[in-house]
């Protein structure tokens, strides 16, 4: 089914530029050098930065897996993209519905080549599986997670193997997950310069099991546990993701390519990863809340030659605003349908520019937020990162970014007409979901 036409397509296809998504799993808000980390060694993450521009309040579309995923593919909030909460891990599962736009559709009505490498946890059946969603190839795991070197899925029974090429299962046994996502990334860069192409690079990566090579497991003995396993992982994800930008420098392709990188959501505090070992920083909350901790999170953008190099951004955007500013950016047309959303042009452009947001709604499970210039009203929050008691008081939980940055004084009693303010906002997009 045709879902664009751009009649210039061809002809306009040689001057478009290449997109590469970045997209990191379970990354804490501050786990990068460029984002204040003095114990991480991440040099390849900080040049995209130093290359381009680093967004200092960027949002997940939500704090699990699944729904972050959705959020960006398709522009919309989670809940109106089909995906409220985490989607099965198991073959023979719907996702994310096929229905939905994503950007590899989009991108590929514009002329463009499309792939996915790595994680994706959006569906597990041919429709909903990348090559459904417009992914010309695809290369990675459906599930959730997997063990990085027999590729199965081992956490909950029973025990099953997880690694697809183009919607067939694949054995590659004994080799380290991330050295194949490098490999994948590499030879499709070489192999795609015939037209401009659209990859979806899903690392899941430093999201457990915390897997991280012998060489920085010795370079991070020092640490305590958990942050030393989680800080390994990370750098080892690091040095993946330098790889394949030094082979789009060796291809000369770098002042063609937007790189855009983004984390899904903030760290686990599971058991499976010990108990922690990522930071949020001085914010609260973690994996799982709609404190700041569980949906800020590090985000940067790059194209040398035509944004700016080295600046940073204190706007608010969100993992949705991705698909329109890659339109707006390579001039291809946006699907017909409702976006949540926003073009982020004006503000990559200019420091001054406002943010296109003038609010933002998020909601897992029963726990929803709203944020509206510095006010941020909470629904139900809970508190994975356990940094305070909530109570019964707690249920409706209103903070002022601008004052208190780790949400850490509910300010709701005394501010009853914000309070109602916010909730009417609230019951706006409750209402938007159902029209």
């Amino acid at each position: 089914m045709t879902l664009f036409y751009n009649a210039e397509v061809e002809a306009a296809a040689s001057t478009k530029p290449n997109v590469i998504i970045i997209f990191t799993d379970d990354q804490g808000s501050v786990d990068l050098n460029c984002y204040g980390a003095k114990d991480l060694i991440t040099p390849h993450m900080d040049s995209i930065a130093k290359r381009g521009i680093r967004f200092t309040q960027f949002y997940a579309a939500a704090p699990v897996c699944s729904p972050s995923r959705a959020g960006l593919l398709t522009g919309r909030i989670p809940r109106r993209a089909g995906v409220p909460g985490n989607v099965s891990s198991k073959h023979g599962k719907e996702g994310m519905p096929a229905e939905q736009v994503t950007i590899a559709e989009m991108m590929r009505q514009a002329g463009y080549q499309t792939a996915h490498v790595g994680k994706w946890h959006l569906g597990y059946t041919p429709e909903t599986m990348p090559n459904g969603q417009g992914f010309d190839t695809s290369f990675g795991h459906m599930g959730g997670c997997i063990d990085n070197y027999s590729h199965f899925f081992y956490w909950n029974g029973p025990n099953r193997h997880d690694l697809w090429e183009n919607g067939k299962e694949i054995w590659r046994d004994g080799k380290f997950f991330p050295d194949l996502m490098v490999q994948q990334c590499q030879d499709y860069i070489k192999a795609s310069r015939d037209k401009p192409f659209f990859l979806y690079w899903a690392i899941n990566v430093p999201h457990y099991p915390l897997q991280g090579t012998d060489q920085w497991r010795k370079q991070y003995a020092h640490l305590l546990s958990p942050r030393n396993k989680y800080a390994a992982f990370v750098s080892t994800m690091d040095e993946c993701i330098g790889a394949v930008l030094k082979t789009l420098d060796e291809c000369q392709l770098r002042e063609n390519t937007i790189v855009i990188f983004q984390s899904d959501h903030g760290h686990s505090q599971e058991e499976r990863t010990f108990g922690g070992g990522g930071s949020a920083g001085p914010f609260r909350g973690a994996k799982f809340s709609l404190f700041e901790g569980g949906i800020r999170v590090p985000a940067m953008i790059s194209w040398p030659g035509t944004i700016a190099e080295g600046e940073e951004r204190h706007q608010l955007a969100t993992g949705c605003d991705w698909l329109p500013t890659i339109a707006e950016l390579t001039g291809a047309t946006l699907p017909q349908h409702k976006l949540d959303g926003k073009s982020l042009k004006t503000i990559i452009d200019s420091k001054q520019a406002e943010s296109p947001h003038a609010d933002f709604y998020w909601q897992i499970g029963k726990s929803w937020a709203i944020r509206e210039g510095n006010w941020k009203l909470l629904g139900n929050p809970r508190d994975t990162s356990q940094q305070g008691k909530l109570t019964k008081a707690d249920q409706l939980f209103l903070v002022d970014l601008s004052k208190d940055l780790g949400e850490k004084h509910n300010l709701a009693a005394e501010n009853l007409e914000k309070v109602k303010h916010l909730k009417e906002i609230y019951n706006r997009y409750q209402k938007s979901l159902s029209d």
